[in-house]
């Protein structure tokens, strides 16, 4: 017979055991990691922090799957994720290819309509980042664009310069 409410002291004692020594253990790993694992997330880092959260998960309700091999789950994956941030590091293709470039999609004056499309945002979206930034409407912004991380920076005509940071198509 399943049990839905109670099904005695020992499963609850190693979820609280297993959870609080693979809580250790995830936070040791991802503190000697490096402050990059916990940086504003690409689309790699976003897919390790669901994996990681899927596997503490899987830990805290499995009975079958013990601390170890969870702890060498932990470090495998965040051992990727810094390999793959060394790789970016090194390599702008692969950089590229793993979180993608900037894309401007308004500038002075112009939306860039084909910039929209290839990122699915619509004119809206251009507004309303105007809006978040202060800005009343897109003549008060010289340029905006949409980071790797998926974030939309909107840079005002006094903060321009001579257009240096922007990504070039």
């Amino acid at each position: 017979m399943v049990n839905f409410f109670f099904d005695g002291w020992e499963p609850v004692l190693r979820v609280v055991v297993v959870g609080s020594l693979g809580y250790l253990a995830l936070v040791a790993l991802l503190r000697t990691s490096g402050a990059r694992t916990l940086a504003q997330m690409s689309s790699f880092d976003f897919i390790i922090t669901v994996a990681i959260g899927a596997s503490f998960g899987r830990v805290l309700t499995a009975r079958t799957v013990p601390l170890a091999e969870a702890a060498a789950a932990f470090a495998m994956l965040i051992a990727l994720q810094v390999v793959v941030s060394n790789l970016q590091m090194r390599s702008t293709w692969f950089r590229s290819v793993m979180t993608g470039d900037p894309t401007l999609l308004y500038h002075r004056g112009e939306i860039q309509t084909a910039a929209l499309r290839r990122v699915r945002l619509t004119e809206s979206a251009l507004h309303a980042a105007a809006r978040q930034h202060g800005a009343g409407s897109l003549d008060d912004v010289a340029a905006i664009v949409m980071e790797p991380t998926g974030s939309l920076s909107v840079i005002r005509p006094s903060r321009m310069g001579n257009g240096g940071a922007l990504p070039q198509d």
